[in-house]
Parts: C-alpha cells; sequence; structure tokens
C-alpha cells in the first residue's frame, strides 16, 4: 500500500527531460503531482483575500453609522439653536450658543468640536448653521459635517377680535392657544 502511494506522488516528467540540458529546459513543462494534494493552499488563498475585503467592508459600515449619528446631532442641534433663537426677544447670538450646548451634551462621542453661527439670520428668520467633525475610524481621514436649520422669527398679531392673538411663526398652522380659548371677558358661568 505504502508503495502504489509513493508511486502515485512522484512527479511526471516531460518527454524532453531526458534530453541533453538544452532541449531538457526549452521542453520543460511546470510540475504537476498526481492525486489529492494538487489544491493545496487554494483556502489559504482564498481567505487572504476573502478577509481583508470583509473587513474593510465592516469598517465602511460603521464609518457610515458614525457619520449619520454625527449628522443626527448636527441637525438636532441646530434645530435646538433655531427654537432658541426665533422666541420673542431673544438676545443676538443666544441661539447658536444653544445649539453648541446641546451638541456637547447631546453626543459629546459623536461630533467632535461642534461650532455655531447664526450668519444669514434676518429680522424674520433665524438660520442657525452647526457644524462639527465625525471620529473617523481611518487615521488621517478628516470628515466634516454641517448642517443648516431655517426657521421663522415668532411675532404677534392682533386677529381682529380684542384679546385674541394669532402666532405667525408657524404659518398657517400656527394658531395658538388663545385663539382656541375666549377672550378676556368671555368667561361666562
Amino acid at each position: 500500500m505504502a508503495a502504489g502511494y509513493r508511486i502515485r506522488c512522484q512527479r511526471r516528467e516531460s518527454p524532453g527531460a531526458r534530453q541533453d540540458g538544452r532541449a531538457a529546459a526549452r521542453t520543460r513543462r511546470p510540475a504537476r503531482w498526481l492525486g489529492p494534494g494538487r489544491e493545496r493552499g487554494a483556502l489559504t488563498l482564498g481567505y487572504v483575500v476573502i478577509i481583508p475585503v470583509f473587513l474593510a467592508a465592516l469598517m465602511v459600515i460603521a464609518q457610515a453609522s458614525v457619520w449619520y449619528l454625527a449628522r443626527e446631532t448636527a441637525i438636532a442641534a441646530a434645530r435646538q439653536g433655531a427654537d432658541i433663537g426665533r422666541t420673542a426677544r431673544t438676545p443676538p447670538g443666544q441661539g447658536a450658543a444653544a445649539a453648541v450646548a446641546f451638541a456637547s451634551q447631546a453626543a459629546p462621542g459623536f461630533l467632535l468640536r461642534p461650532s455655531a453661527s447664526a450668519a444669514g439670520s434676518s429680522a424674520q428668520t433665524v438660520r442657525i448653521t452647526v457644524t462639527g467633525h465625525v471620529p473617523s475610524l481611518v487615521p488621517g481621514m478628516v470628515i466634516t459635517v454641517t448642517e443648516v436649520v431655517t426657521a421663522p422669527v415668532e411675532r404677534f398679531i392682533s386677529a381682529g377680535r380684542p384679546g385674541v392673538r394669532r402666532s405667525v411663526a408657524a404659518g398657517a398652522a400656527g394658531l395658538s392657544l388663545a385663539r382656541l380659548m375666549p377672550a378676556a371677558g368671555e368667561w361666562r358661568a
């Protein structure tokens, strides 16, 4: 049994291998092994190619998740700043300060070095821009997130009846509870 196995595993020689050295070098073919050991190392080679691609895909998914969380934090901070800045009689810059405070407290690990600006605001609108950096899983890669929220400034006007006020800040859907409640002096027992 051992002798048969040894014969099967020996190399085949090409037909011109027994001639002189030059002729043998020209006609020599790659040695082929007989038997089941012929694909030895193919699985390892497959892992060498597949594992780095799989790990890179996992890193891309993780980086995209961190970017998404940083973006959502920037949007939420800008909305918070716009909500503070659009209220009546708010000092300038208070909306931007509220946005930075919110971004620092809400997600300190996902939005690095947050900054906010109220540039572009007017008497009728508040515009809050929040900018920050996303933590990078790839060294040297810098990702910046910038989100802008614009909202109308609240102002109250009389609707015609004394004591009834309407909020113009949210447009047609901005009717306040004062419209639904009776004006002063209209309460009846």
